[in-house]
């Protein structure tokens, strides 16, 4: 995405080396409305949730926001009374400086998590930054919130209807600690159409539903987890009047990003899609999809480019939805290894290890049993994986 299309009318935004990471990296954001604007949230449903995603829930169920302040390099998670009021504090700190009210901020964080967020670097550094903010400065904010990320995670989708266009534009981060359970990263959405806090809240739970909730890298669901959306109004577009194209494109927006945080794993080098058709119905085809994409068997063979189709049946069969063994096919793309439960030999194995030397693939699984389908995205388990979390915090 060109740096030049990054601009949301109604929005701004801005990124700083506040020193919470190290030395000139920038590790401190923020996105600022004109004015106050209708905003909605998704959150993690980890039992363990850090400071900020407590404070934006109780703020985000009012409606309406007027700036979210973020911060990679520290989670402020299992930080107690103090955590707390650090994340409060970060809030008033940016509200002074905007004249807003400070019940209007938001917070967010990333990095390690049992660390208390450096309140001396942040309260020199977040005048500042609230000062600079620009039409044009969500490329640097996309850096900004990166951790193990190799790449920001911007996109970008337009509307048009009966002459009047509205855009959305999504900004991610996400690589380690991503599974299925919203939202498995930070996700900031802006968008210029004309909405209720209700209508884009029910806009975005369904699309987390359909892409968030459909990845994984290693199967941890993060402390942090938190997806915004706000609408500034601008495009003078009513959601209400095309509300199946918003959706559609906002489906895209998150289906884009949550591919880009798969495809940026921590030491993945493969993404791969696991395809789940045939089940009794499609809350069992998941449980299937889930299993097989979880399985550290299956995704290290992946990486292995190992059709071991075995392991693939064997994480079906466990994943509590009905199966029967004599029904199942697996393919690699076209590539079909396993008819009816038995293999199809070394030659058929041998074209699909080709197809598994591509950078994507789909692994199609038909149960025969039903008409339920799902899918899950997920990435191959390497060397890598290992060596980024075993050193993350020393």
């Amino acid at each position: 995405m060109k740096e030049k299309n990054l601009v949301c009318p109604g929005f701004a935004a801005a990124a700083a080396a506040a020193g919470i990471k190290k030395a000139n990296t920038l590790d401190m954001g923020i996105i600022v409305a004109q004015k106050p604007v209708p905003v909605a949230g998704v959150f993690t449903r980890n039992k363990v949730k850090a400071a900020p995603v407590l404070v934006d829930q109780a703020r985000v169920a009012k409606g309406f926001c007027r700036a979210v302040v973020a911060n990679a390099g520290c989670a402020n998670c299992c930080t107690g009374k103090q955590g707390m009021d650090d994340a409060i504090k970060t809030a008033a700190i940016a509200a002074r400086a905007l004249g807003a009210d400070e019940q209007s901020i938001l917070v967010a964080s990333t990095g390690a998590i049992g660390s208390y967020l450096p309140m001396n670097k942040i309260e020199a550094a977040l005048p500042g930054l609230c000062s600079r903010t620009k039409p044009d400065g969500f490329a640097d904010f996309a850096r900004c919130i990166m951790t193990t990320d190799r790449q920001p995670k911007i996109s970008v989708q337009t509307i048009k209807h009966e002459g009047k266009s509205a855009m959305i534009m999504g900004i991610a981060k996400g690589a380690g600690m991503i599974r299925p359970d919203m939202a498995t990263m930070l996700c900031f959405i802006v968008t210029d159409i004309v909405a209720s806090p209700d209508e884009i809240g029910s806009a975005l739970s369904s699309s987390v539903e359909k892409t968030f909730n459909r990845i994984s890298v290693d199967g941890d669901t993060s402390t942090n987890d938190t997806a915004l959306i706000m609408a500034s109004g601008e495009s003078r577009l009513n959601l209400s009047a095309c509300r199946g194209d918003f959706q559609k494109a906002l489906d895209a927006v998150c289906l884009d990003l949550a591919k880009m945080m798969v495809a940026d794993g921590e030491g993945a080098t493969v993404l791969f899609t696991v395809n789940v058709v045939g089940a009794k119905d499609d809350a069992q085809a998941f449980a299937v999809a889930d299993a097989v994409g979880h399985s550290p068997l299956v995704k290290t063979a992946v990486f292995g480019k190992d059709a071991n189709w075995g392991r693939i049946l064997a994480a079906a069969g466990r994943s509590g939805a009905e199966v029967d063994p004599e029904k199942i096919s697996v393919s690699f793309d076209s590539v079909q290894v396993v008819k009816n439960g038995m293999g199809l030999g070394k030659d058929a194995e041998k074209k699909a290890s080709q197809v598994m030397k591509n950078p994507q693939f789909a692994l199609e699984i038909d149960l025969g049993l039903g008409k339920g389908s799902s899918f899950i995205i997920t990435c191959d388990l390497t060397y890598d994986y290992v060596k980024i979390n075993a050193d993350y915090r020393t």
